[in-house]
């Protein structure tokens, strides 16, 4: 493929994710390489245009209206010289441009009082999309641009960026120089001037630091002739009108899927039945499902397709109810009976606040086998984790951390160690089912964040910053738990109390023991555990074959654009 089969398939091309952007990238290079039009014949050559640019140069020196420019040294050989077009010359841009650097104005050299001064611009923030938007006035000048030359940002943070003059005259800060094409077409300069940004930024390696006026005096481009620079900058308008189109037309797909997915995932997370019969929870859900591929495009999509999961899960939406299963409360029952013994026989302290599960106050609707209670009404107890310092070089016990929990799973590979004494080795030794949630921390994200304890962190112990929540054994499924604890309904619960904090972010155990948490049968939890593992791991998939696609759409697209360079 050339590049006029490239242009050909243009719009096709341009679904590539972030092709549209690349694509205008290409055209200019494309443009700058003479790739963009074809050569006629009985053009004039480069050669006798840039003879002509040297006399016109000596015009404008001996009448005044330019200075007398530094010597540029020679063009030295380049290695392209036999891939130039036919007609096409090499020169550096200081010999074929005017250059005015901007100069600096104190605060009291300028006002915002429109009727004193000369329109003044500091750089690419005055840069607008529909003209440069003016807010300071110069009451000296001392650098001032034209309408038609190219402003290019040469400090700040904007370097690289350009724009054409189109006022009069305006005051330019020393952010910015002023170009202006002797003798040649002005539209082209604007693209030679972005090749050289371009070009800087890829020395570079990162950010440009800035563009001296050496940098644009010797830089060696190809010169077209004069006919053709015409054709390529309308060819270029052409095209960029084209991205235009596309772009735009991206960003209306965009915003009307956006808008569709927003509304299913609310509809779904926020239980809407259209009466008792829930057809209208079961149409959205089977509209989503339907049309997932679709719906599902970018890797937020599949973040937010979990939280919904979440949600449905914790309204008991994501499985059928049994009605053989054991009701909530009989389950809420055994617990308070449970910790009422261990409270006898003193293993467990006594509650401050008694157990009363009929305070909590519903958020949402819940099935009828459901209740509403207290995290603290479904937990044995809260252990804040030990307090001694713990090192890499210590012999004695292992000793979780944040880092250790807030990937949500327990890894053990970075591990501290402490020693302690008899007691609290008892009181803090993790046992499997046990979940270890983040109480502090200076990331509002992770305060409350969770992991379940599984077998390989038994007998583990962990640190201050940590709590630990242990359950009866058979009265709750710790994964269930995992996802209500990440579940928008608890997440809202911790954050929003918080969110003002300066600094670090904390919860407590009384806090955490009165989050709101709707409970089901023990036996639906272990359904829905089940389920939500499923369904995450397909969105892991999900997540995979996007990565995949986009790095498949990224391979064609650096291979199409190699193909049309030849």
């Amino acid at each position: 493929m050339n590049a006029e089969g490239l242009l050909r398939h243009f719009g096709r091309i341009s679904e590539a994710p972030g092709a549209v952007p690349r694509l205008r990238r290409f055209v200019l290079d494309l443009a700058v390489r003479g790739r963009l039009v074809g050569q006629v014949a009985g053009d004039e050559p480069a050669s006798v245009l840039l003879g002509r640019i040297e006399e016109e140069k000596a015009r404008l020196v001996k009448i005044g209206e330019i200075r007398t420019p530094r010597p540029v040294a020679p063009v030295e050989e380049c290695n392209e010289n036999a891939n130039l077009p036919p007609g096409w010359d090499f020169t550096q841009l200081g010999t074929v441009i005017h250059l005015i650097s901007g100069q600096h104005l104190k605060p009291n050299e300028y006002t915002d009082d429109e009727e004193c001064g000369l329109p003044y611009i500091t750089g690419p923030a005055d840069f607008g999309s529909q003209g440069l938007e003016i807010s300071r006035y110069a009451l000296k000048k001392k650098a001032v641009a034209q309408k038609g030359q190219i402003l290019l940002t040469v400090k700040g943070s904007g370097v690289g960026k350009s724009t054409v003059c189109d006022l009069p005259e305006v005051a330019i800060s020393r952010q910015l120089m002023a170009a202006t094409a002797i003798g040649w077409d002005q539209r082209l300069l604007r693209l030679i001037v972005n090749q050289l940004a371009a070009t800087l930024k890829e020395k570079s390696r990162s950010l440009i630091p800035g563009i001296s006026r050496e940098d644009v005096r010797d830089y060696v481009f190809s010169m077209p002739p004069l006919p053709e620079q015409h054709r390529i900058v309308a060819k270029v308008d052409e095209l960029m009108a084209l991205c235009d189109e596309l772009e735009a037309a991206q960003t209306t797909r965009e915003k009307r899927r956006d808008r569709i997915v927003a509304a299913v995932h609310h509809r779904l997370g926020n239980g809407d039945d259209d009466g008792e019969s829930g057809a209208g929870f079961k149409e959205t859900a089977r509209f989503f499902f339907n049309h997932l591929p679709r719906l599902t495009v970018r890797a937020e999509d599949v973040e937010r397709l979990r939280r919904t999961i979440l949600d449905l899960a914790v309204r008991g939406r994501l499985v059928g109810q049994d009605a053989g299963d054991e009701g909530a409360g009989a389950t809420l029952d055994r617990i308070h009976q449970l910790k009422t013994e261990l409270i006898k026989q003193g293993e467990l302290r006594k509650p401050r606040v008694a157990i009363d599960s009929t305070r909590v106050v519903p958020r949402f609707e819940i099935p009828e086998s459901w209740v509403w209670t207290t995290f603290r009404d479904v937990a044995l107890d809260f252990r804040y984790g030990t307090s001694k310092k713990c090192s890499y070089s210590v012999e004695g016990h292992p000793v979780l951390r944040i880092p250790n929990i807030s990937s949500g799973e327990i890894d053990t590979a970075d591990l501290k160690f402490t020693q302690l004494a008899p007691k609290e080795v008892k009181d803090l030794s993790l046992s499997v089912g046990d979940v270890l949630m983040i109480r502090s921390n200076g990331s509002l994200n992770l305060v409350g964040r969770s992991a379940v304890v599984e077998k390989h962190a038994e007998g583990f112990f962990y640190a201050g910053y940590l709590v630990r929540a242990r359950f009866a054994v058979g009265t709750v499924e710790s994964k269930f738990l995992m996802a209500l604890l990440n579940s928008r309904l608890v997440r809202d619960q911790i954050e929003i109390p918080i969110r003002s904090a300066v600094g670090l972010k904390n919860v407590n155990s009384t806090e955490l023991g009165n989050l709101a948490l709707p409970f089901p049968p023990v036996a639906e939890q272990r359904r829905i555990s089940a389920k939500v593992d499923e369904l995450m791991a397909f969105c892991t998939e999900m997540e995979s074959q996007l990565k995949s696609g986009a790095s498949t759409w990224n391979r064609f697209l650096e291979a199409t654009l190699q193909m049309a360079l030849g």
